[in-house]
């Protein structure tokens, strides 16, 4: 007979997006392909800025987003003479994913200080899951890659792995917690840059933590960050920061880099009885 895990006192397993938050700094490859998949598709013109405004959800729906995008939405009904359609929204995303496959590699860079971190959680005994917007074909490529430099979550549950869906949904935060074997929701901790990753681990009803800096938001790159004054990345916090805190998340930090102070805060608010 399987035996029940008994529930714990302390976190058992942080779980974390990858593109803008362990990987890609910025979260530039699928921000770019997304502007070249649109040109390369049909000849439309779309800005980083349009392309980042959905990150976090899995790029079909990113892809549906973008078409119901105020600003991008009435351009397309323009240029073509109706709105971006089904069959359209299949064209661009089979011109998306080839892309992001090829060019994965170019931005697959830990972000500073991830692997330092993942290093020490396993130290402690915690187990590391991983939710991604991308498709387990993009995947495949990405996770070789970052395995190479060190970083293999013990699990990776990607956007069209599960029958229910993506993100906001909290269906890829809870596979990890039944792969990885987790006693309760409450002992995880959901790591992302991104406002819909958020949004996932509070309806897996786990800790959320936000990224600040690192991410799509921001739209740094890691050499921007690395050369800006306190400052400057006082002034993206300022910008970034309050989006993260109206979505609900328990903590806003710059990087991963950051994550053992708030680990620390989330083990004493669960040895006080709380609860996210």
């Amino acid at each position: 007979m399987t035996s029940i895990p008994t529930p714990q006192a302390q976190l058992e397993a942080i779980i974390f997006d990858w593109a803008g938050t362990m990987v890609d700094f910025g979260s530039f490859a699928p921000t770019q392909i997304f502007v070249d998949a649109f040109e390369q598709a049909y000849g439309f013109e779309l800005s980083l800025e349009e392309a980042r405004r959905p990150m976090g959800l899995g790029k079909w729906q990113h892809i549906e987003a973008l078409g119901q995008d105020p600003d991008v939405g009435p351009r397309w009904t323009k240029q073509f003479g109706q709105s971006m359609s089904e069959d359209e929204v299949r064209h661009i995303y089979e011109t998306f994913i080839p892309l992001q496959v090829e060019r994965v590699g170019a931005h697959s860079d830990l972000i500073p200080g991830a692997l330092e971190l993942v290093q020490d959680l396993r130290r402690q005994g915690l187990k590391i899951g991983s939710t991604t917007g991308y498709p387990r074909e993009v995947m495949n490529r990405l996770m070789v890659l970052a395995a190479q430099r060190g970083y293999a979550p013990d699990c990776t549950i990607c956007a069209d792995d599960l029958a229910a869906g993506a993100r906001p949904g909290p269906w890829m935060a809870l596979a990890c917690v039944q792969e990885l074997r987790i006693g309760s929701v409450a002992h995880c901790v959901k790591v992302d840059d991104t406002l819909p990753g958020i949004a996932e681990g509070l309806n897996a009803g786990m800790w959320t933590v936000g990224l600040s800096l690192s991410g799509s938001p921001a739209g740094w790159t890691v050499g921007e960050f690395k050369q800006s004054t306190e400052a400057d990345r006082q002034a993206v916090r300022d910008r970034v920061v309050p989006m993260f805190e109206a979505a609900g998340a328990h903590f806003v930090i710059d990087t991963v880099a950051d994550l053992p102070f708030v680990l620390k805060s989330i083990e004493h608010r669960l040895a006080s009885g709380l609860r996210p």
